[in-house]
């Protein structure tokens, strides 16, 4: 049902890919059944933060003094258990938004990890948890399941009734408090497959203790008690008891990040962190702190263990839930983060902001720009102290995200000192550890004054490149920059430790000492004359395809290859760049063919034409010469056609 449906009663019936997502919440994507619980307390908790905020600048929705809580309860002999709360409410037409279509931002993703089988079921659950269908959990324990709302504001009520099959139905109903009442219609416990009685009170008290004593709000519940008689003396009167009911306060309701941390299991900061991530898996790691001063806040920080799906989606919701006095009034604060600290979760309270802060004010609070820096400099010392004492959990963490902290290189000009020490990168002195460039810099060569690097789809790619065969004669480093943003990266890091960053692709390299430069060069020169004419001929054969035909002094095996001159951007960051959504035109920029002297394709062709002067094939050797390099650096063929005809023509000559 799409968020245009016209809001009147009767039934409606889910879309196709809903109920195959609704199947696989239903049968196989938790493994513990109690999790409904979670999903929904964490709904009615989400409620009612959204009412206290509303209220601020809307008073007039809630009644003074009025309690916010969430209500649990059970009727064993019904078999329901209904969750309730005061909070917001949905209006008809939200309600149909809401349940009647399950992740339809996401639908396509959530049914492409369907398609991998075992493989994609942790990524499903990421996926159902992001896009807030926790609720469809309800299906595991219930065979029908029935909500009804009313929103804060509003005089008329909706019910909304489903079986988990193909429909649902939508109706009025005569509530006359505001907020949402969730009503399951339980299955018949079956504690062998894991299926206990949910409407047994100590089952379902064991597990909001056990997920959701963090909530803010009270989560209450009445209990029914057997107590004994007692007689005129007040002594009990064996075998006689007397019914009564309790009322109790099922969670702590103590904001974690309050609380010392030696006071907090680890179990319940996992609970916190996939309460505000809605990411079920668990966190990587946690940093707690604390500013003192002119203002103070405190923070709780997550690192996700997993890269979500949306990390480089343009409208994902990033940001921290921030508080004031415990009131939260924003649940995806974008100002408190740089874009490429984007992954972090976690909460930010404070006693110094306004609690009426609109989006437009916290883009200018100066409070919020400070906390922000602060923010980023305790992320930073974080990851910096992970990298020191514990690099097996720091490379788990670089795997997901260090592409993402690239960014802040060139994203974030006044962090960059700190963010470099971070960075890891493939090597040609490793093929099965990353380093840093501090690690580089250990290595260099005495003589060696700058930073070589090679970019490529991939490792593999980047070394078979011919780029690296000088480089790999004289035993010099090259770091091999494989992601996508490093080409901007070393667009913004021109230098590091008075060492510039080079590409060994572009312009032309001296490598080793400078006596052998020397002699290197002197014998170049010579070859240059003696292959003058032939580099004229070749350059006058491929025409505009090419910025220049010069000889090698960095290939050793191959006979030819592609450089960019110093300044030019990177075939790689120019396919980049053509792929980003609106970016202006970007020009095709000429490179240089350089070719390899000593190569015997060159020798012998350098011999034929000085023998017979201008050769009928010249045309098809400069084709393939300048074929070959661009598929040595991974480049597509302008006309693989032509490639492969002048290829087999040539293989019949040899034959």
């Amino acid at each position: 049902m799409s968020s245009q449906a016209t809001a009147t009663a009767g039934s409606y019936e889910f879309k196709a890919e809903t109920r195959q997502l609704l199947d696989i919440v239903i049968n196989s994507l938790y493994s513990s059944k109690e999790i409904f619980l979670r999903e929904l307390i964490s709904n009615s908790s989400d409620a009612l933060d959204r009412l206290r905020f509303e209220a601020l600048t809307s008073p007039e929705l809630m009644e003074k003094g009025e309690i916010l809580e969430i209500r649990i309860e059970a009727d064993t002999d019904a078999r329901t258990l209904s969750i309730i709360d005061n909070g917001i409410g949905m209006s008809r037409q939200e309600v149909i938004d809401n349940l009647g279509t399950i992740a339809k931002s996401g639908t396509r993703e959530v049914l492409e990890q369907l398609e991998k089988g075992d493989k994609g079921r942790d990524s499903i659950a990421q996926l159902i948890g992001q896009f807030g269908v926790g609720f469809y959990s309800s299906f595991i324990v219930a065979d029908k399941v029935t909500v009804v709302a009313r929103r804060a504001g509003e005089e008329t009520a909706t019910r909304w009734e489903s079986d988990g099959g193909g429909s649902f139905e939508i109706g009025d109903d005569s509530r006359f408090l505001r907020g949402t009442t969730v009503t399951l219609h339980l299955k018949p416990a079956d504690p062998d497959n894991g299926l206990d009685d949910f409407a047994d009170h100590y089952v379902f008290q064991n597990v909001v203790k056990r997920y959701s004593d963090f909530i803010p709000y009270p989560i209450r519940t009445k209990i029914p008690l057997q107590e004994p008689e007692l007689d005129s003396e007040g002594k009990p009167i064996p075998g006689k008891t007397t019914s009564k009911i309790e009322e109790v306060t099922l969670n702590s309701m103590k904001p974690i990040w309050t609380r010392p941390a030696d006071e907090v299991k680890d179990e319940e900061y996992t609970e916190f962190y996939r309460h505000i991530s809605h990411d079920w898996s668990e966190p990587l790691d946690r940093l707690s702190a604390r500013a003192e001063g002119r203002i103070e806040y405190q923070a709780l920080l997550f690192l996700p263990g997993k890269a979500p799906f949306d990390l480089y989606y343009r409208d994902q919701n990033i940001g921290l839930q921030l508080y004031v006095k415990r009131v939260m009034i924003m649940d995806r604060c974008e100002a408190l983060l740089p874009t490429w600290l984007r992954f972090v979760k976690g909460v930010v309270d404070s006693a110094d902001l306004q609690l009426n802060l609109s989006r437009e004010m916290l883009q200018q609070d100066r409070h919020i720009n400070q906390m922000r820096k602060w923010i980023t400099r305790k992320v930073l010392d974080h990851l910096k102290e992970m990298r020191t004492t514990d690099e097996e959990k720091y490379l788990k963490f670089w795997n997901e995200f260090g592409s993402v902290i690239k960014e802040g290189v060139s994203g974030d000009p006044d962090n960059q000192k700190r963010i470099v020490p971070l960075l890891l990168f493939n090597s040609s002195a490793d093929s099965t550890k990353l380093t840093d460039l501090a690690g580089y810099l250990e290595r260099m060569k005495e003589d060696q004054e700058e930073i070589f690097y090679l970019s490529g789809e991939n490792r593999t790619a980047v070394e078979s490149s011919p780029h690296l065969e000088a480089f790999a004669a004289r035993g010099v480093e090259v770091l091999y920059l494989v992601d996508a943003i490093d080409e901007i990266l070393v667009q913004a890091l021109a230098e590091w430790e008075g060492k510039k960053l080079r590409s060994a692709a572009s312009g032309e390299v001296d490598l080793g000492a400078k006596e052998d430069n020397d002699e290197a060069d002197k014998e170049l020169e010579e070859k240059k004359e003696e292959y003058k004419s032939l580099l004229e001929a070749l350059q006058g054969k491929l025409g505009d395809q090419v910025k220049e035909v010069r000889l090698s002094s960095r290939l050793t095996t191959s006979p030819s290859c592609l450089v960019g001159e110093e300044g030019d951007i990177s075939p790689q960051l120019e396919r980049l760049l053509r792929q980003t959504e609106g970016a202006m035109e970007v020009p095709s920029q000429k490179r240089v063919l350089e070719l390899n002297a000593k190569h015997e394709v060159m020798t012998k062709l350098q011999q034929r034409f000085a023998e017979d002067g201008e050769d009928p094939a010249l045309d098809d050797y400069a084709e393939l010469l300048l074929g070959y390099a661009l598929l040595a650096e991974g480049s597509d063929l302008p006309d693989p056609s032509k490639f492969n005809r002048l290829l087999a023509e040539l293989m019949g000559r040899g034959l």
